[in-house]
């Protein structure tokens, strides 16, 4: 009989998340293929689990999957772990995953820490549901194309990003999204865990603050608003004239139709220099 491959979770920080159920399977494996074996022997050594572990990483996984497989039809068991959370969620693991699959080899989940549901589950707004969208890409204008598709989703967006990269972030953010509700985490579950809430406008100023920002941050935001999901460009227009022959300034009233409709507050702002120049 072929052994089975545990996909185990792993703590994001503190080595006390981790589950009875996950130390028993660490400790039972023939072998644990981890993301980086160096970081997973911390977690090893603080339970005093001997199973030996072998490197399984984004460079080496399509080239290693055949042996991990062959191993385990020969009847030996694998965990999986990546560096912190649960592979496969932007972490290796899919090919080993599909080949065992295919293999007829039984692949298990063992439950445990994510980032992603730690941030949902403190977030302080609606997030019952969510698209997980990972790290988006780090050049400017395909980054701009990926939140514009984004604009009128109505579930709450959550994204992983490289701390050096969360100013450009949110200032692409809240231009294709509007100036939305979100929070930001960084050093979940350690000693210097730090949750920010607030628009994209009010984060931008705090996350100023932190010159220093390492490592990576998971970012929740707001879904777009339903209650006005077929709000016309007619009906902005009406609006931004209506402000303006009011005596409105235009970049207060772009920012408050954008919250209000989710439209990018760049575009409506556009909108309303179009219409002086009509």
């Amino acid at each position: 009989m072929s052994g089975t491959l545990f996909v185990v979770a792993t703590p994001i920080g503190n080595l006390e998340d981790i589950t009875a159920r996950a130390l028993r399977v660490l400790g039972d494996v023939a072998l644990i293929a981890a993301e980086d074996t160096r970081r997973t022997a911390h977690l090893l050594a603080r339970y005093a689990i001997k199973t030996p572990s072998t490197s399984l990483h984004e460079h080496n996984e399509a080239k290693k999957t055949a042996s991990l497989i062959a191993r385990l039809q020969r009847g030996d068991s694998v965990a999986l772990v990546s560096d912190a959370g649960t592979p496969g969620i932007a972490d290796p693991g899919y090919h080993l995953v599909r080949g065992a699959l295919a293999a007829g080899v039984p692949v298990v989940p063992v439950p445990g820490p994510s980032a992603l549901t730690a941030l949902v589950s403190v977030a302080g707004f609606p997030a019952e549901r969510f698209v997980f969208e990972g790290f988006l890409p780090s050049r400017p204008g395909p980054r701009a194309v990926r939140l514009a598709a984004l604009a009128r989703e109505p579930r709450a967006l959550v994204f992983f990003e490289a701390a050096r990269r969360l100013m450009a972030f949110l200032a692409a953010a809240e231009a294709a999204l509007g100036d939305r509700e979100a929070a930001i985490a960084r050093e979940l579950s350690k000693r210097h865990e730090e949750i920010l809430r607030g628009r994209f406008s009010e984060l931008r100023d705090r996350v100023a603050r932190h010159a220093s920002l390492r490592g990576e941050v998971t970012v929740l935001v707001a879904g777009a608003p339903e209650t006005e999901p077929a709000r016309d460009v007619a009906s902005i227009d009406e609006e931004l004239r209506a402000g303006r022959a009011a005596g409105r300034g235009l970049r207060e009233l772009a920012a408050e139709i954008a919250r209000r409709t989710g439209m990018s507050r760049r575009e409506v702002y556009r909108r309303g220099l179009a219409l002086e120049q009509e």
